[in-house]
């Protein structure tokens, strides 16, 4: 068995301690090995092949230092993946921003790890349906679409 040490806030600190009482576990460490495994099956729970249209959903503290223009700077060297965004400012200190998302699986995974790794990020969600490259239909007159409307809902 190998020891992990972590620093929380004491905010954060209280709150877990009241999971891990409501939960019934015996201690904090029983309660971060569970959480641990969910986070690694979840992050396991698709393919990272094929392609996919996603929702990347965070709230983040825009006082943070510099942390509006990393988010921003990633927005734009991924401007591959990202089909819009929406910003919501919740009170004076933090933003809820959603990131529509479309590309391969591997490359929508990385950005959105990216963006929830930084520090200020809390409460991230990555919501990805896999989906089939291709227009598969014919129109007349013919017409171009954009973004995701390439991609084809995957079967079964």
């Amino acid at each position: 068995m190998q020891r992990v040490t972590i620093s929380v806030d004491d905010a954060l600190a209280g709150e877990f301690d009241a999971l891990v009482e409501a939960r019934g576990y015996a201690s904090r460490s029983e309660a971060i090995r569970d959480l641990l495994r969910e986070a690694l099956r979840a992050g396991q729970s698709h393919g990272r092949e094929g392609y996919c249209v996603a929702n990347l959903s965070y709230v983040y503290n825009h006082r943070e230092r510099d942390l509006a223009a990393v988010l921003a700077d990633a927005q734009h060297a991924h401007h591959d993946l990202v089909l819009a965004t929406a910003h919501v400012h919740l009170d004076h200190d933090y933003c809820l921003e959603t990131v529509l998302l479309k590309g391969p699986v591997a490359s929508v995974q990385i950005f959105s790890d990216q963006i929830q790794a930084q520090r200020g990020v809390r409460h991230g969600a990555l919501n990805v349906i896999q989906v089939e490259p291709g227009d598969q239909h014919r129109h007349e007159p013919a017409h171009a679409h954009s973004g995701a409307a390439h991609l084809s809902p995957k079967p079964g």
